[in-house]
C-alpha cells in the first residue's frame, strides 16, 4: 500500500513539498498512528493547526451535526455559527473589533493588506500605502502575502510584486524607515517560520504607542501565536498592545481550513470591497466555536497553563542535558524551539525523532520546533520527550 500510495503521489500531486511517505491512517489527541500499526507522538500538530488534538469527540461531533444540516450556502445570506463565531472571538480577545472570514491565514493576511491600504486611501489628503514587515517575517504564500515576508529567498520566481513593502532588519529599525507614504506596519509578535523568535515585549509597546501617535496602523500576524498557543487567547494579550488589525488560522478551527482578520476599523471595508466563497461557512464556524469552547474552558481551569508549565519543565530538561547539540530556548507557551548548532544536526535530529515515532519540525535555518495540541495529554508528554531523548542519544 505505501508503494502504491508513494507511486499515486510522485504521479499526480505537484512536487512543491518534501513529502515523507509516512502513511498515518488515525489519531488521538497527541497521538497518531500509521497503516504498520506504529504509534507516533506529534509534536506539530500539523504545524499548529490541530489545536485540540486529533479526532477531538466535540469538535467531530460538532462537524458531523453541522454537514449533517448545512454545509454551506454562501455569504449572501446570514450565517448563524459565522456570527456566533464573530462574537466569540472578540469577546475573547477583549478588542472592540469586527471579523471577516477566509479560509487560511495567507487569505487573512490578504484582507488586512487591504483594509489597510484602503484606509491609507480615504483617510489624509496623502496616499497612503507603503507597509513595513520585518526580516525573516512569514505571511504567506499569496503573490501579496509573499512580497510582505521578508525572506528574500520566498521571492524568487514569482514577481513582479505588487509594490509597496519594505523589511526592517529588526523593530528599532522601523521608526526610521517610516515616511509620508507610510500606512501600516505589520507584525509577528514571536516570528513562527522565522525560527520562534519572540519580539521584546518593551518594544513592541513602544512601536504600537509610536504608530497610534502618527496614525499608522499596527497589524499582528496572529496565525500560528493565537488561539492560547502562546498562553492567552491572542500574543497581542501577552504584549498588552492594542493592534488595529489582527489575523488568524491555523488553530482556531482544529483541523478545519478557516482564516479571520478582525479590526477596530470597522468602516473602512463596505459591500462589494471584498469577499470569499468559502470563508466563515456553517462547517467551519461551527467547529471553530467548538474548538474556542474546548480551550476557553481549559484556560479558565486552569489546566492549560499547568499544560504550559509542564512541556517546558521537560523542554528545559532536554536542553540542559544536551547543551553540545543546543545553544539556546526559545519560545513560550507552547509555541517553542531549541537553537541547533547547525542545519545538518537539526536534520538529523527530525530524522531520528521520525525513527523513535516522535513528530517535530523545523524553523528557520536551525530551530527545533515544538507545536504540540493544546491538548496534549502529561502521558504524552512524557512519552514525546522520552522519544526525544531515546533520538538524541543515537545521534
Amino acid at each position: 500500500m505505501k508503494n502504491n500510495l508513494q507511486e499515486l503521489d510522485k504521479k499526480y500531486i505537484i512536487p512543491t513539498y518534501g513529502r515523507n511517505y509516512t502513511n498515518f491512517v488515525s489519531g488521538k489527541n497527541a497521538t497518531l498512528k500509521d497503516d504498520k500499526g506504529n504509534d507516533y507522538i506529534d509534536f506539530t500538530s500539523g504545524i499548529g493547526v490541530v489545536s485540540v488534538g486529533h479526532a477531538n469527540d466535540k469538535v467531530s461531533k460538532a462537524i458531523c451535526d453541522q454537514v449533517s444540516s448545512i454545509t454551506h450556502i454562501s455569504n449572501l445570506y446570514v450565517i448563524e455559527p459565522q456570527a456566533k463565531c464573530a462574537q466569540r472571538i472578540v469577546s475573547l480577545s477583549g478588542y472592540d473589533m469586527q471579523c471577516f472570514f477566509a479560509n487560511s491565514g495567507a487569505e487573512s493576511n490578504e484582507g488586512a493588506i487591504k483594509i489597510a491600504r484602503k484606509y491609507g486611501e480615504i483617510e489624509g489628503e496623502t496616499k497612503r500605502y507603503k507597509i513595513i514587515t520585518l526580516d525573516q517575517s512569514f505571511h504567506g504564500r499569496t503573490i501579496t502575502a509573499l512580497k510582505a515576508t521578508g525572506q528574500e529567498v520566498m521571492h524568487n520566481y514569482f514577481g513582479p510584486f505588487p509594490d509597496g513593502f519594505t523589511y526592517a532588519s529588526d523593530i528599532d529599525a522601523i521608526e526610521g524607515m517610516i515616511d509620508d507614504h507610510t500606512v501600516a506596519v505589520m507584525i509577528e509578535l514571536v516570528q513562527g517560520e522565522g525560527g520562534v523568535q519572540p519580539l521584546d515585549k518593551t518594544k513592541v509597546q513602544a512601536l504600537s504607542k509610536m504608530l497610534k501617535s502618527r496614525d499608522i496602523l499596527l497589524i499582528v500576524d496572529e496565525v500560528q501565536t493565537g488561539v492560547y498557543r502562546t498562553g492567552e487567547f491572542l500574543a497581542s494579550n501577552v504584549y498588552e498592545i492594542t493592534p488595529d488589525i489582527i489575523t488568524l488560522a491555523k488553530g482556531l478551527g482544529g483541523g478545519v481550513p478557516i482564516g479571520v482578520v478582525m479590526t477596530s476599523k470597522k468602516e473602512v471595508l463596505t459591500p462589494g470591497d471584498h469577499g470569499s466563497t468559502f470563508g466563515g461557512n456553517y462547517l467551519s464556524t461551527a467547529a471553530s466555536n467548538t474548538v474556542m469552547d474546548i480551550l476557553s474552558e481549559l484556560k479558565d481551569s486552569g489546566e492549560l497553563d499547568r499544560t504550559f508549565i509542564k512541556f517546558e519543565a521537560k523542554l528545559e530538561e532536554v536542553f540542559s542535558n544536551n547543551r553540545n547539540l543546543f545553544t539556546s530556548s526559545v519560545g513560550f507557551g507552547l509555541m517553542r524551539g531549541l537553537r541547533v548548532k547547525n542545519a545538518e544536526t537539526l536534520a538529523n535530529i527530525i530524522k531520528a525523532t521520525h525513527d523513535k515515532g516522535l513528530l517535530m519540525l523545523k524553523a528557520g535555518r536551525n530551530t527545533l520546533r515544538f507545536l504540540p495540541p493544546l491538548t496534549i495529554s502529561d502521558e504524552e508528554i512524557i512519552e514525546g520527550f522520552k522519544r526525544l531523548d531515546e533520538a538524541l542519544s543515537s545521534l
